[in-house]
């Protein structure tokens, strides 16, 4: 999900569980570099990449390895938003998750459920979009977690699991699994999903309310449609940038040649998604400098020789433009380098 553009709401969850941790987000966000006046934009987005990243940090600063389960167990219907309220206003359980399916682009566009029948039971498996990357083992864990506690919550029933696997190796212990999913998942399967009785489907969500059901499906296909097209053309644009990195950065002509227009073509269309070619150059030297700044065999130096930058110091004085902090202050943090090296080497 590293390249996909995540609700800025999605930042709450984290707040929540550290919150609940007993811990102050002030500190937290100095820890993390994160840049808190995004949380003043409810329209805001941010990447997967830097979603990840968050919650690997949160771990690091609280000293919980399971802070993903932990943070799912927490969800709440309201968390969701305008999903959320889709979700709590249909039929039944099953309806429920096709609306999850069908507007979650709304809140993160880099993974999403499916279920399939096997027999007496449901499969409902958890996925990247993109079916070959592999997400951080405290992002499926939160996913995981937080669709449990969800259907349960919306059914009013202690749902009991048959099964739960997970692609990613088995942890030491083992002991919160049982707290959360009242079983030992599986590790290292080929798919991420959780197995109950196929009668689980059909359980009625307790509030539903077919009128406010409306309402709200409306109000989400009008959100879904906006971000869709909305952004469509300079998300194409980042992720063009983003292909042509490290070999070279793109210029304003090169770009606007590969998409076969005129400069002033581009700039009005970028202009028109509230963007420029600066700020998604800029985005894209930020997302690529955090990401090279987790692997320590990258010098400053060739972190910026890598992103183009005329020499080391206009390279730090960039970073710390985007974050408040220099890049050696950014890479001494503290996060989780063995986590952060997987997701990096997915990407591959």
């Amino acid at each position: 999900m590293n390249d996909q553009r995540i609700a800025i709401s999605m930042v709450y969850p984290i707040m929540k569980t550290i919150v609940h941790k007993g811990y102050e987000m002030e500190s937290f966000f100095r820890y993390a570099s994160f840049d808190e006046a995004l949380l003043q934009d409810p329209e805001a987005r941010i990447s997967g990449r830097e979603l990840e990243r968050l919650i690997l940090c949160a771990a690091e600063y609280t000293g919980d390895d399971f802070f993903g389960l932990r943070q799912g167990e927490l969800a709440e219907i309201a968390d969701m938003g305008i999903l959320g309220y889709v979700m709590m206003h249909s039929g039944k359980l099953s309806d429920a998750l096709a609306a999850y399916q069908r507007y979650n682009v709304i809140l993160v566009s880099g993974f999403n459920l499916e279920w399939e029948d096997r027999g007496d039971d449901v499969i409902i498996r958890l996925y990247a979009s993109n079916r070959a990357e592999r997400m951080s083992r405290h992002c499926m864990e939160d996913m995981a977690s937080s669709v449990y506690r969800l259907i349960g919550r919306l059914s009013n029933r202690r749902i009991t699991l048959r099964e739960v696997q997970f692609t990613h190796e088995e942890p030491t212990n083992v002991q919160p699994y049982q707290s959360v999913f009242g079983r030992t998942p599986r590790f290292g399967g080929e798919d991420n999903f959780l197995r109950v009785n196929k009668e689980v489907l059909n359980y009625p969500v307790l509030y539903a309310d077919p009128k406010l059901l409306g309402i709200f499906e409306k109000l989400a296909e009008e959100t879904k449609e906006r971000l869709i097209q909305g952004n469509a053309f300079s998300d194409q644009v980042f992720q063009w940038m983003m292909k042509c990195m490290p070999a070279h950065f793109p210029t304003l002509q090169q770009t606007s040649d590969y998409f076969n227009m005129s400069t002033r073509t581009l700039q009005n269309k970028l202009n028109e998604e509230q963007t420029s070619y600066n700020l998604l150059s800029a985005r894209v030297r930020k997302e690529l400098a955090i990401s090279y700044l987790q692997i320590k065999a990258h010098s400053i130096g060739e972190i910026a020789y890598l992103l183009h930058f005329s020499e080391p110091s206009a390279f730090q004085n960039a970073f710390k433009k985007w974050t408040g902090v220099s890049p050696g202050q950014y890479r001494n943090t503290g996060i989780n380098m063995r986590e952060i090296v997987d997701l990096a080497g997915s990407d591959r």
